[in-house]
């Protein structure tokens, strides 16, 4: 292989970890998280990714650039934050509430109604946040979490998310609706 492919190869696999000796986060005013590194460079905004929302929500969270207005550039990752056990309570707490906004899921706690048109489903719900209305294309964006777990994320058509604990745990009739659709 060529150095130069090598190289980009090395440049793409490697992970710059993040640590509260390495990295500064800060509230900015309009209430979004900025980051200074140990070497100097400062990023007046970032933006915060799981790698694995589910099993893991607070290990290995992607720190990157803001998405590029322009078509065809994407973000960068400036680096990873192997856990957030390892930084204080108080930037603990600030990435968290960073991370809680992105990942806003309401449970659901009731399915009032269900109705399928041409593909699509129309869910009438009551979730911990109140009553919502949302549209899920096909059986595809209904999406089991864990084996045997009861556990369920649905994705709507605006790439809401919606999660179910234990679908088991809802009224009989909540369940038949949802079988229904599963």
């Amino acid at each position: 292989m060529p150095d130069t492919v090598v190289k980009d190869i090395e440049q793409y696999t490697e992970i710059n970890y993040l640590t509260s000796e390495t990295a500064e986060f800060e509230r900015t005013d309009g209430g979004f998280l900025s980051l200074t590194t140990k070497d100097g460079r400062k990023y007046p905004r970032v933006d915060l990714y799981r790698a694995f929302p589910f099993t893991k929500p607070r290990e290995y969270i992607s720190v990157r650039e803001p998405e590029s207005k322009e078509i065809g550039v994407k973000a960068k990752e400036i680096g990873v934050i192997r856990c957030l056990d390892d930084f204080p309570e108080n930037i603990a707490k600030l990435i968290e509430e960073q991370l809680d906004r992105r990942y806003f899921t309401p449970m659901i706690i009731k399915i009032n109604n269900i109705k399928e048109e041409f593909g699509y489903y129309y869910w009438d719900v009551l979730t911990d946040v109140g009553t919502c209305r949302f549209t899920v294309r096909g059986g595809h964006n209904i999406v089991p979490i864990g084996e045997d777990s009861g556990r369920i994320l649905i994705i709507d058509v605006d790439g809401n998310r919606f999660e179910i604990k234990d679908y088991a745990s809802l009224d009989k009739k909540s369940v038949k609706k949802l079988e229904s659709v599963i």
